[in-house]
C-alpha cells in the first residue's frame, strides 16, 4: 500500500506539472496546480465528515450483529455447513479443533462479520499448523482454508450497505444478490482452483501417515476457546443447504422487490432472534454499537490518505487519461474506467479500496445506485484483501512457503470480478 499511496500522488503532481505547463490562461479558468491544491483540501476534509455520518450506520449494523453474536446464531450456522466441511478437507479429522474454528471463521463471513471471522481465522491456521508435518510449508488444507477465506460467499456485507446508506442510496441493500452471486461464484471457483492446484503440485504434496496422524491427534478433553458448534441431522443440513444456493435466483429474479425489504427485516429478525435466546438485546445492542464507533473512528486516517490521493488523481486529469485509454476496452467487458481503481486495488488493501468506494458512490457524476455505483460495491463485498490475509494468517504459524495458495486466491478474485460484472450489467446494465 505503500508503493501504491506513494505512485497515486507521484503520477497525480508529475500530471498536473505538465497540465501546468502547457495550460494557456484563459478568462475565468484555473490553473492545474492550483485545482490540484484545492482538491487536497477538499478531499481531506471530504473524507472526515463522510466518517462521520458512517458512525451512525456503522453503530447500527455491529449492535445487531452483536445480538446475533450473543445468541449463537454463528454456532447455528456452523453446525448447518459442518457436513460440507468435512467433504472439503478429508486430512483434518472430523474431531480436530481445527474444524470448528474454520466452520465458525466462514460462519462470520457469511454474515458480514470480518472483525469476528479474523480470531477465529487465525486460531484455525493454528490448529491446522498442529496437523502439518512440515511446519513452515503450507498444508492443502491451509491453501484450501485461506482460498475460500478471501472468496467467502457473502449474504450480508455489512460495510457496504452502510456506507451506501451514508452516500444517500435509494436502496442501501440493493447489492445484496450480485454480492451474493458473486461471492458464491468465486467461492466456487476457489475451491476448484485448490484442488486443481493440489493435483498440479502433487509431487510436492506433503501427506501425513497414519503414524502420523495417530501421533498429532488432539487432545479431546483440552480446552476450546470457542464453542462446538450445534450438530443437526442430516436432513436439516441438506434443506439448509438447499435454502441457501436457492436464494441465489431468487435474489436475481425478484431483488428489487426484495431489497426495500431486507433493512427493516433484519432489524427485526436480529432483536427477535435476541428475545428469544435471551439475550439482553439492549446491552448487546449497545456493547456492538461502541464496537461500531470505534471502527468508524479507525477509519477516518484511511479515508483521508486514500480520498486525498484519488482526488489528487482525479483533480490533476491523470484519471481522464486512463478513462480515455482504457475506458473504450474495459467498457466493452462491462467495467468502467471509473472502476478499473476499485478492481485492482481490492485484493492489495482493504482501507484503499474502500476509501475507492467512498470516493466513487460519493461523486455527484457517479452516484450509488448508478451501474458504476452498483459494481464498485459489489467489488468490495464480493473480494477479499487477498494479501492482507494471507500475510496475516500464515504469519500467525511462521508459514514461509505458501506454495499455491496466492495463485488460488487471485483465481478466486478475478472470478468475483468478472461474476459482478456480468451479474450488475444484468440488473442495473
Amino acid at each position: 500500500m505503500n508503493i501504491v499511496f506513494f505512485a497515486i500522488i507521484l503520477i497525480s503532481f508529475v500530471t498536473a506539472c505538465w497540465h501546468q505547463f502547457t495550460w494557456i490562461p484563459a478568462h475565468g479558468s484555473t490553473p492545474p496546480m492550483a485545482m490540484l491544491s484545492k482538491a487536497i483540501i477538499e478531499s481531506a476534509s471530504s473524507s472526515v465528515e463522510l466518517a462521520i455520518g458512517l458512525i451512525g450506520v456503522m453503530a447500527l449494523f455491529l449492535g445487531l450483529m452483536k445480538i446475533a453474536e450473543e445468541g449463537g446464531l454463528l454456532n447455528i450456522l456452523a453446525g448447518l455447513i459442518q457436513p460440507l466441511m468435512i467433504r472439503l478437507f478429508p486430512d483434518v479429522p472430523e474431531n480436530h479443533p481445527a474444524m470448528g474454528s474454520m466452520i465458525l471463521n466462514m460462519a462470520a463471513n457469511v454474515m458480514g462479520l470480518g472483525n469476528v471471522a479474523t480470531p477465529f481465522g487465525i486460531k484455525a491456521m493454528q490448529e491446522l499448523d498442529e496437523l502439518n508435518p512440515h511446519p513452515g510449508t503450507a498444508t492443502d488444507s491451509m491453501a484450501l482454508f485461506l482460498a475460500i477465506n478471501t472468496s467467502s460467499v457473502t449474504i450480508l456485507p455489512t460495510g457496504v450497505i452502510a456506507l451506501r446508506a451514508a452516500a444517500n442510496s435509494s436502496d442501501p441493500a440493493g447489492i445484496l444478490p450480485t454480492t451474493l452471486f458473486a461471492t458464491t461464484c468465486s467461492t466456487i471457483v476457489a475451491i476448484l482452483a485448490a484442488k486443481l492446484f493440489a493435483r498440479l503440485f502433487s509431487k510436492h504434496k506433503e501427506t501425513v501417515t497414519n503414524d502420523t496422524q495417530e501421533s498429532i491427534q488432539p487432545d479431546n478433553t483440552a480446552k476450546n476457546d470457542y464453542p462446538a458448534p450445534v450438530i443437526f441431522p442430516a436432513w436439516i443440513n441438506i434443506i439448509a443447504m438447499s435454502c441457501l444456493f436457492s436464494l441465489i435466483p431468487i435474489t436475481i429474479l425478484f431483488g428489487k422487490t426484495i431489497s426495500p425489504w431486507v433493512i427493516p427485516c433484519l432489524v427485526l429478525f436480529f432483536l427477535t432472534f435476541g428475545v428469544l435466546k435471551r439475550v439482553r438485546i439492549y446491552e448487546a445492542f449497545v456493547e456492538g454499537a461502541k464496537e461500531g464507533f470505534q471502527v468508524a473512528v479507525k477509519i477516518i486516517p484511511f479515508l483521508v490518505a486514500i480520498l486525498v490521493a484519488v482526488g489528487m488523481f482525479r483533480a490533476s486529469g491523470a484519471m481522464d487519461i486512463i478513462i480515455k485509454v482504457l475506458g473504450p476496452y474495459t467498457q466493452k467487458l462491462g467495467l468502467p474506467a471509473d472502476a478499473l481503481p476499485m478492481a485492482l486495488l481490492r485484493p492489495l488493501s482493504g482501507s484503499g479500496a474502500y476509501g475507492i468506494l467512498a470516493s466513487i458512490i460519493n461523486n455527484p457524476a457517479i452516484g450509488p445506485d448508478s451501474y458504476t455505483g452498483y459494481l464498485v460495491s459489489t467489488l468490495q463485498g464480493s473480494t477479499e484483501t487477498t494479501f492482507y490475509v494471507i500475510a496475516v494468517y500464515f504469519g500467525a504459524v511462521q508459514i514461509k512457503r505458501i506454495r499455491y495458495t496466492l495463485a488460488a486466491a487471485l483465481t478466486a478474485d478475478v472470478a468475483g470480478i468478472a461474476a459482478a460484472v456480468v451479474i450488475c450489467s444484468l440488473l442495473h446494465g
